[in-house]
């Protein structure tokens, strides 16, 4: 299994003032036929993250169809959870209605940033969005009290939504926290289960983030990229499987991506967004500097 990189797809460059830099968490939206919006973060001038998307034909993924010129969505008010920065982390479409998770930013506390997620919905096929609360809709608690819960991936089987999400078990120090990948079931995809449960783990006491799970379900077994960090360094590409969706066996040497020899992603590959389209398996991803040089696209050879 090896993934065959089509190429850089979108870099930052200071085209509109919310994307002076990053292409950060591409999250991906099927539009119609082989037209795709792809959400993502970029950063202003101050380095706050705001979400945007381009549009981008599957078939030519290079040739950006439109890049939107203001943010689908802003930075919440001030105090808020999201007064700081806001990235999308997964679209579910359900019942006519978008439902857009997404990641607030927020610096009220000594660790260098709070991460939690929030939920905003669309009801005119993805032209504005509102936000479903004020606050977020997963939040600490008392047996996952740290400020990294961040929503990653989300599967609806038999009226169940299947949420996989980063949680923080604690912060090592005031800039690196350490977090793997749990799992939580909702009727709504607003209230959440939580009961800890581990999908993914750490493979041993140097590695710090296991974080941004993207699921499919191919026949019977339940297929997961992520990507996982050592120590203080950056992200590389991690896989795993399942037959019953929360308890995975990690499959490293199995990513089948790896970072290039030189160029946007040859220092650090992030962020995966997997999805299937007509007969091909795809997958979004950010590059250097976690994102900082923007995301590209590769499909799945078997």
């Amino acid at each position: 299994m090896r993934w065959e990189k089509k190429g850089q797809i979108f870099a930052p460059g200071g085209q509109f003032d919310w994307v002076k830099t990053h292409g950060m968490l591409p999250t991906y939206d099927h539009v119609k036929d082989d037209i795709y919006r792809v959400y993502f973060s970029g950063r202003d001038s101050e380095n706050i993250s705001r979400t945007g998307f381009v549009e981008i034909d599957i078939t030519n993924p290079q040739k950006i169809l439109k890049l939107s010129e203001k943010p689908v969505l802003d930075i919440g008010k001030l105090g808020s959870f999201d007064d700081n920065g806001v990235s999308p982390t997964w679209m579910t479409n359900h019942e006519g209605k978008k439902y857009f998770y997404f990641m607030g930013w927020n610096k009220g506390s000594k660790v260098r940033a709070a991460e939690v997620s929030g939920l905003a919905i669309s009801t005119d096929n993805g032209e504005s969005f509102t936000r479903y609360s004020k606050a977020p809709i997963i939040d600490r608690t008392d047996a996952e009290p740290y400020t990294i819960l961040v929503i990653s991936c989300i599967l609806i089987e038999n009226g169940i939504w299947r949420m996989w999400y980063d949680s923080a078990d604690y912060w090592i120090n005031e800039g690196l926290p350490r977090y793997n990948i749990k799992y939580a079931e909702s009727t709504d995809g607003i209230h959440w289960k939580r009961e800890g449960k581990v999908a993914v783990t750490y493979k041993d006491d140097k590695e710090t983030r296991v974080s941004r799970a993207s699921v499919i379900k191919d026949g019977d077994v339940y297929r997961m990229w992520f990507c996982y960090a050592m120590e203080s360094n950056g992200y590389n590409m991690g896989y795993a499987e399942s037959k019953d969706g929360y308890n995975f066996t990690r499959m490293d040497e199995k990513a089948g991506i790896q970072l290039s020899e030189s160029g946007w992603d040859s220092t650090m590959i992030c962020y995966p967004n997997v999805f299937k389209h007509k007969d091909e398996i795809y997958m979004f991803y950010s590059g250097n500097g976690y994102g900082r040089e923007g995301f590209g696209l590769a499909v799945l050879r078997k």
